[in-house]
């Protein structure tokens, strides 16, 4: 019997340490992933004993990468990514050339060629998605506007790191690489306009052709009945797309999930989608952790402490503060300026790629490798104390900085109302809390029914939309009392938080409690715990997602029943 098994071991070997020094992170509050990294430098040829497949772990990881994005996707729809694209476009792109640049400079430094620079502070630009979403997820603000904000920024990143990827080989003998381009190469010309075309034409197939054929495939599917097909076409559609997309048009597997998971959202099926997923998404991102493990070298921390540390000091400060100056310039608060500064701190998946071509085109040296996995694992590892940080520093520095504390005063044409709004907005108006699916839906009631409302949102891009439609919104966090005393909320009839972010439900009902005593509130809750808990509190009206639709359904159902629409009750069954 040939028991020459690479997957099982892999597999047993990663998901069973991981498990192990997981745990012992957990109980030490130590986030879980960091165990999963030092599972895989112990599982690694890095440290001696048992050494998994680094080949079959970085395949594994690759799906692991897929299922995350198509979850990203599921709940990322078109609309978010347009909503934020004036800061995460040329964010991102004024970011990735700043870290650029300081990855270039300390290799000019170590006397590197500018090719081998060009490489390394390329791989040293590109945060990780997977990192942030796992970030996000665990405090529960992926679908806040900050997460918004930050997801785009990377999707942004993304798309131009695969850009960078097809541009690098016929790049290669002009920047120094050892590589030659193969005779009958296309121009370098028209290898740019070939990628250009096959990304548009990708993503136009998805936004055209996949929004009609992934949402009729899960509802055949659902027709059978069967959960497993179910799961399966989710599972299938994930992965097989991603595939299809790099094989066809050049686009790497994570882009691929995440637009499959974008068109999938158009389903009435997406919610279960996700939830279907979800296993399998976390199994597989812990083997993506483990994997990043197996590929370091212990060594270099020993053989080069000041290039590591030079290196971590580009992505941990260095694109943190280019990206909280780029995020305070387009007029955002220094909660959001902090929150994208952390998402960046760190780099992933697309790093190794791009490092890894280096290597393979004679333009990087295999230092430059080992550095580039280096500073990934520490970053890695340090990016969730980031996160925990950031509302202590917020405050650190608002105590500490005259600077900061007028940042977050200063003008924004969006976060107050023009003097030219009507008496009708200003009392016994409905401030409205967020424009979202929900908020929409409230404010095409209100507007149908003439009560005047003001909305108060995050998105200033949003906020400045719906004024050049006639509608009065005010821009900025609610949780903010100068937004609701903006809003007039003294003066307002009612405050109604449509917003899916709960933590600052209490703080927005305080400020209205306290600015305007008898005003009704009503809320918005998507857990039936905290449904419960902000019932028992007093706060106001809340609404629970389940409950709002068992009522209606059960409304309905007895309404076709009632003598007075002329049903007829059910005939009792057979005892």
């Amino acid at each position: 019997m040939d028991h020459s098994i690479p997957l099982i071991t892999t597999l047993a070997a990663g998901f069973g340490i991981a498990l192990i020094l997981g745990f012992l992170a957990e109980r030490i509050k130590v986030p879980a992933l960091v165990g999963y990294l030092v599972a895989g430098i112990i599982i690694g040829p890095g440290t001696p004993g048992f050494v998994a497949d680094v080949h079959l772990a970085a395949q594994l990881s690759e799906i692991g990468v897929m299922l995350l994005m198509f979850g990203v996707g599921l709940h990322f729809s078109l609309d978010d990514l347009l909503a934020v694209k004036r800061i995460a476009v040329p964010g991102a792109v004024v970011q990735m050339t700043l870290a650029t640049v300081l990855g270039m400079a300390v290799a000019w430094w170590w006397e590197w060629s500018w090719g081998a620079g060009l490489v390394f502070g390329l791989s040293l630009s590109c945060a990780s998605t997977v990192v942030l979403l796992k970030a996000l997820e665990a405090r529960g603000v992926l679908e806040s506007m900050n997460g918004r904000i930050a997801v785009g920024w990377l999707v942004v990143e993304d798309l131009a790191t695969v850009l960078v990827l097809v541009l690098l080989p016929p790049l290669a003998g002009l920047l120094g690489g050892s590589a030659t381009a193969e005779p009958g190469a296309d121009p370098l010309w028209m290898t740019i306009g070939k990628t250009l075309f096959q990304v548009a034409a990708f993503i136009a197939i998805m936004l055209v052709g996949g929004r009609r054929a992934l949402p009729w495939l899960l509802w055949q599917i659902s027709r059978t009945g069967s959960r497993e097909l179910f799961t399966l076409a989710v599972i299938a559609a994930a992965i097989g797309i991603a595939y299809g997309a790099a094989q066809l048009f050049s686009v790497s597997f994570a882009l691929g999930a995440f637009f499959a998971g974008m068109v999938m959202r158009e389903s009435e099926f997406s919610h279960r989608a996700a939830e279907e997923s979800l296993p399998l998404r976390d199994a597989f991102s812990v083997l993506f952790f483990v994997s990043v493990g197996m590929l370091f070298e212990p060594a270099i921390l020993l053989a080069q402490p000041v290039h590591v540390l030079g290196v971590v000091a580009i992505i941990i400060f260095g694109k943190s503060i280019a990206a909280l100056a780029i995020v305070l310039a387009f007029r955002y608060p220094l909660n959001t300026a902090l929150t994208v500064s952390a998402s960046l701190a760190q780099i992933g998946e697309f790093s190794f790629i791009l490092a890894g071509l280096g290597l393979s085109l004679g333009l990087l040296p295999a230092e430059g490798m080992s550095l580039v996995l280096a500073g990934a694992l520490i970053s890695i590892a340090l990016n969730p104390v980031l996160f925990a940080a950031i509302e202590p520093v917020r405050c650190w520095i608002l105590q500490r900085s005259e600077l900061a504390r007028r940042l977050e005063l200063r003008t924004d044409p969006y976060a107050e109302l023009p003097m030219s709004t009507e008496r009708k907005f200003l009392q016994g108006q409905v401030v409205l809390v967020g424009y979202g699916r929900v908020g929409k839906r409230i404010a095409r009631a209100l507007e149908a029914r003439g009560i005047p409302f003001v909305v108060a949102e995050q998105n200033r891009e949003l906020v400045e939309s719906l004024r050049k439609k006639g509608m009065v919104a005010v821009s900025g966090n609610a949780a903010d009392p100068a937004v609701l005393i903006q809003a007039h909320i003294a003066d307002a009839a009612m405050l109604v938080v449509a917003t899916p972010d709960p933590l600052k439900v209490r703080q927005m009902a305080d400020t209205a409690r306290t600015l305007n005593p008898g005003i009704e509130i009503v809320l918005r809750t998507h857990s039936e715990d905290e449904s419960l808990m902000l019932r028992k509190e007093g706060i106001g009206t809340v609404f629970f997602g389940e409950e709002e639709l068992a009522r209606g359904m059960t409304g309905h159902v007895l309404e076709r029943f009632s003598p007075q629409s002329g049903g007829r009750a059910p005939v009792s069954a057979p005892t």
